[in-house]
This record gives structure tokens, C-alpha cells and sequence, in this order.
């Protein structure tokens, strides 16, 4: 079990000052299995209002900022204390086959945004891709174990491909990362996304962090700096849903907080909006998430 103390700034500085911005906020982590939050507090700089809203697609907590004031700076912080505790899957002879998988979730009648049906089709961000699919389907034989497949493909994606951040940008699609064999965590979670949906599972893009420092001993996991983007795939109704990190070919385990759960990117981003004004802005992150002492 691991206790953690996470800290998102996030800082807009515009050339000239704005008049009005009208942002959603998807900071907060939300309650998913395996992670508990304990205290979570939203701070903005100058200041502004804020309101609940409604998540419009996939699982979130989302926050409406409107500011309406001149601004030429803008600073959102989110911190958040959160409790981990979430064991690493273990594949099993007895595990459900990817064939079965896929009809289990084809006859599913779970019409919410946990449930398998809304993960299984394409999406703006992730359109299914012929390469793409034809490279995955050498881990996903029809009647292998669906967490034994999983790994694989995760652990095969770590390996051929390079973590290389000038290789692509937020908006490069699936396609042109798998032609360069590098970019991001979220190119990585990306290609596996599309090939996994091309072979009719379903799988979800998540949004969350990873801490900072490793335990002694253990090397740093790629991606700790800011957000991470990682995959998480519906096993059956008995397994339900399993974390894997292709770009550190891993479980989502005790180093993982998930903070939103969406079809692609598009769905979960930690901020979106409108801004009013003139001029560029330039953004700075900061992402940092403590280890604390767990009490006895």
C-alpha cells in the first residue's frame, strides 16, 4: 500500500492580458479500484469561479472555471493526498480467452461509462488502422489468455519502440508514431489502443501520474514528470478491468493513480477551453508526486 501527496501546476502566461476564459478542469482523480483520496484541494491564481459539471464523455471529475477578469497570467493548482493500494494481475491458465472476451463484451448491455461496450469502437483520436492492427494481432491469437496477451503487447511496445518526446506532438495521430517507431506515452497508449480495439476488445485510454521517485533500487519509470497516459483493458465480468503501461512495458500497479478514464485523449484532458484575447500564451507544468510515510 502506498500513500502519495500529488502536486499539478499548471501556468498560462499571455502576451496580452485576457478578458475572459472558460476552462474544464479534469484534475481530480477520480474513485476508481485500488485508489482512495484522502483530501484534495483546486487553487487558482488570480482567481476565478468554479462549478461542478458534468462529464461529458468517459469517467472524470470535471470543473468549470470561468474567469472574467483581466488576467495575464493564469495559475491552476491541484493537490491531492491518495491512498494506493492495487495488486499486480497475475495471469492464469484460467483466465478468459481473447475470443471470449470479445463476445462477452459484444453482448454486453452495460450502458455506462465503466462499462466494456463504450471501449470496443474506434474514436476521433483513435481511428482503427490497418499496420497497426496486423502488428498487434501477432500477441492477440484468438485463444490466448486475455491478461497473458495483454502484457505482451505491452511489453512488445517498450521494446520496438523509442521514447523520443521531439518525435511527435499532442495532436500526432496513431499512425504517423507507429511509422516513426518512437514518441510518448500517449503515442504508445495510443497504438496499443487501436490494436487492441481492431481485434474487438475493448480498452480505454487513461489519464493519470506515476511517482516521482522509484524505490531504492528500482530504475525511474519513464513518463513521472508530468501526467502519463497508460491503457487499461476489460478482461471479462469476473476480471473486469486490468492497467497496462506500454511505455514501460508494466502493470498499472502501486506507481499508478489513475486520474480519468476516456475513449482517447480528447475525452479526459486536464484542461480545455476558451480564452478571449489577444497575442500567444505560453504553458508551463509541473507534475510531482511524493511518496509519504504509510501510518502503521
Amino acid at each position: 500500500m502506498m500513500l502519495y501527496q500529488i502536486r499539478h501546476v499548471t501556468r498560462f502566461d499571455y502576451a496580452q492580458p485576457v478578458a475572459f476564459a472558460r476552462c474544464n478542469l479534469r484534475l481530480k482523480p477520480i474513485l476508481w479500484s485500488g485508489q482512495m483520496i484522502e483530501d484534495y484541494r483546486l487553487t487558482v491564481q488570480p482567481g476565478g469561479r468554479t462549478y461542478p459539471a458534468r462529464a461529458e464523455a468517459g469517467l472524470a471529475n470535471v470543473v468549470r472555471l470561468v474567469v472574467e477578469h483581466d488576467a495575464s497570467s493564469l495559475t491552476i493548482e491541484s493537490r491531492a493526498r491518495i491512498r494506493v493500494d492495487r495488486p499486480i494481475p497475475v495471469p492464469s491458465p484460467r483466465d478468459p480467452s481473447l475470443r471470449q472476451v470479445a463476445a462477452w463484451a459484444r453482448e454486453s448491455r452495460d450502458p455506462t461509462a465503466a462499462g466494456p461496450a463504450a471501449y470496443l469502437f474506434p474514436s476521433p483520436l483513435i481511428p482503427l488502422d490497418r499496420e497497426i492492427g496486423a502488428w498487434c494481432a501477432e500477441e492477440l491469437d484468438t485463444d490466448r489468455g486475455i491478461l497473458e496477451a495483454g502484457i505482451a503487447l505491452a511489453r512488445r511496445i517498450q521494446r520496438d519502440f523509442t521514447f523520443d518526446p521531439t518525435a511527435t506532438l499532442v495532436d500526432t495521430p496513431p499512425h504517423e508514431a507507429f511509422a516513426k517507431r518512437g514518441g510518448v506515452c500517449q503515442d504508445f497508449a495510443q497504438i496499443m489502443l487501436s490494436g487492441l480495439r481492431a481485434a474487438g476488445l475493448p480498452a480505454a485510454y487513461v489519464s493519470g501520474y506515476l511517482r516521482t521517485l522509484p524505490p531504492p533500487g528500482q530504475p525511474r519509470l519513464v513518463g513521472a514528470d508530468a501526467t502519463h497516459a497508460w491503457v487499461l483493458l476489460w478482461c471479462g465480468p469476473e476480471l473486469g478491468w486490468a492497467g497496462v503501461d506500454p511505455t514501460n512495458g508494466i502493470w498499472m500497479a502501486e506507481d499508478h493513480i489513475v486520474m480519468a478514464i476516456g475513449r482517447d485523449y480528447a475525452d479526459i484532458a486536464p484542461i480545455d477551453g476558451i480564452v478571449l484575447g489577444s497575442g500567444a500564451q505560453n504553458m508551463h507544468v509541473s507534475v510531482d508526486v511524493e511518496p509519504l510515510e504509510v501510518p502503521a
